[in-house]
């Protein structure tokens, strides 16, 4: 995945902070993106929502792990634990005040 430009990063952050509907969209997208299987386009979602939310500081704290085990996690190379980023999600989706739901739907023929 190519490395995000500056202005592209500092639109979303206008964006995440300025409108609730793009924020659960996004977070909605980070979780999709995982259950389908691309897991690093979910983390990438994800670090971008955070980073332009309430931060990896305030998100640790929440969560009760460092800033910067939460930023490993979720990094390119990071791998974590399933208990850990349900427990990141679950947090996000209580400040977003939603809840995401995963259906299962018949696959197109």
């Amino acid at each position: 995945m190519k490395p995000l430009t500056r202005k592209f990063t500092e639109t979303i952050k206008q964006e995440l902070q300025s409108s609730r509907g793009y924020r659960r969209a996004l977070l909605a997208e980070a979780i999709n993106s995982m259950v389908e299987g691309d897991v690093e386009t979910g983390k990438a979602v994800l670090r971008e929502y955070i980073n332009g939310t309430l931060g990896f500081v305030a998100l640790g704290e929440a969560v009760g792990k460092s800033p910067k085990s939460v930023m490993r996690m979720l990094s390119r190379e990071g791998n974590p634990q399933v208990r850990n980023l349900f427990e990141i999600v679950a947090y996000l989706q209580k400040v977003e005040g939603t809840v995401l739901e995963v259906r299962a739907v018949k696959a197109a023929a």
